[in-house]
């Protein structure tokens, strides 16, 4: 797959995943406000199959949060510590995919956002992400 194709499906993706989280959003409000109204509602929007689903959810959110932020520092610090932080990341991509072409992009993605984090905490910054 080209890099213009993998970064157009990234985009319909991203995309298509943000409209869906809008939508849970809306459908969500709309249940918030009507359950203190509906003794029913209330009962079945308390129940664990629903709190769990919202607690993955919120999870995957959170996590995703955070490598997005260890992401935009990566992609756009103009600093000496990007710039390292860059050269590492691709210098340990290109081994990678030498020796293991096979390998998800999710996988890919993982090892990248780790490879931020430890670089950034080794480098002794203490800010936080938020």
């Amino acid at each position: 797959m080209a890099k213009c194709d993998f970064l157009d499906d990234v985009h319909i993706r991203i995309l298509r995943v943000t409209e869906d989280l809008r939508a849970i959003q809306r459908e969500l409000n709309c249940a918030a406000m009507e359950a203190p109204g509906d003794p029913e509602l209330m009962e079945a929007l308390s129940q664990l199959p629903e709190m769990d689903a919202l607690q993955v959810l919120k999870s995957a959110l959170d996590q995703m949060r955070h490598f997005l932020w260890f992401y935009m520092q990566v992609m756009s610090n103009e600093s000496e510590t990007g710039d390292k932080l860059r050269q590492t990341l691709h210098r340990k991509f290109s081994e990678e995919s030498v020796s293991s072409s096979q390998a998800s992009v999710m996988e890919r993605f993982k090892y990248a956002a780790d490879t931020a984090i430890l670089r950034y905490l080794s480098d002794g910054k203490s800010r936080k992400p938020n």
